[in-house]
């Protein structure tokens, strides 16, 4: 899924391709993918697109007085064309193809969502606030707003909540997802079940955290095209997504753990005192 520094230097590679241009048609292909029916995607007709911006982890195309807010989820992406578009084949929404943006001289987007499992939304809306995922968004951590007291305000009130679920939440703070949680947690050097009320020296040091492993993964991805985001973005990890393999800092294996639907990663020198987590849905730090 991309995080915040890839949808950030997603929204500036189709910034530069889109701003200026006069949409002729959304089509939409997958049609459990649209979201919204009024306003119609055919009121995007003719309108000019001002601008490519991010909220959290939603894009937003605005044009004219409307805003197309796509949500790409866990499998889903964003192709630039150059050429028009051909006739989608195969039965509507079978495919990888959930929707087109054609602009006026037929180049445009096509919109993806690999698996079988389709979650990708896109939302033709007057305000971007009017997706309930974007109303409900917590603050950017990136903000200059967002200091570290801010922060310690977000863990004080999560009490005893464990913090990789904490840095995961998208009301909580807005843009980090299961990767960036799970390297932010290996900078910082503790497990991914910490409480979120901790001392004053660790929430200086899971700040900074948050702070530097965000800052570093949007300076490696800063002006890449759609097409160069998602390796950029693996070639950067870690310990996300590197079961069985050497940690960079100490040596040791990295480890992981299988929830339902999704996985973590860390590693037991760095992050729990040599102590492997159990592999449950219900883990905690071996005894």
């Amino acid at each position: 899924m991309p995080e915040l520094p890839e949808v950030t230097a997603l929204a500036a590679d189709l910034d530069a391709r889109l701003a200026g241009r006069v949409i002729d048609r959304l089509s939409v292909v997958a049609f459990a993918a649209l979201k919204t029916f009024d306003p119609p995607a055919d009121a995007l007709h003719g309108l000019t697109i001002a601008g490519v911006s991010r909220h959290g982890k939603f894009l937003d195309i605005a044009a004219g007085d409307l805003h197309v807010v796509l949500h790409l989820a866990r499998a889903g992406w964003i192709r630039w064309r150059d050429a028009p578009p051909p006739p989608p084949t195969g039965r509507p929404g079978k495919g990888p193809l959930a929707a087109r943006l054609v602009l006026d001289d037929g180049t445009g987007l096509d919109i993806t969502e690999a698996g079988t499992k389709k979650s990708l939304s896109i939302s033709v809306v007057h305000d971007p606030a009017d997706v309930p995922g974007v109303a409900r968004l917590g603050p950017d951590p990136l903000d200059p707003a967002f200091t570290r007291d801010v922060f310690a305000g977000i863990l004080a009130q999560q009490g005893r909540a464990q913090i990789k679920g904490v840095l995961r939440n998208q009301s909580l703070i807005a843009g980090i997802g299961n990767a960036y949680s799970d390297e932010i947690l290996h900078v910082a050097k503790m497990s991914p079940f910490k409480p979120a009320a901790m001392s004053d020296d660790e929430l200086d040091r899971l700040y900074d955290a948050v702070q530097s492993t965000l800052r570093d993964a949007l300076a490696r991805a800063d002006g890449l095209a759609a097409s160069e985001l998602k390796s950029e973005k693996k070639s950067g990890l870690r310990v996300h997504g590197r079961t069985g393999q050497a940690c960079p800092v100490c040596g040791d294996t990295i480890r992981q753990v299988i929830f339902a639907d999704s996985t973590l990663q860390y590693c037991p020198t760095c992050q729990t005192g040599g102590k492997p987590l159990a592999d449950r849905v219900l883990s905690r730090l071996l005894k």
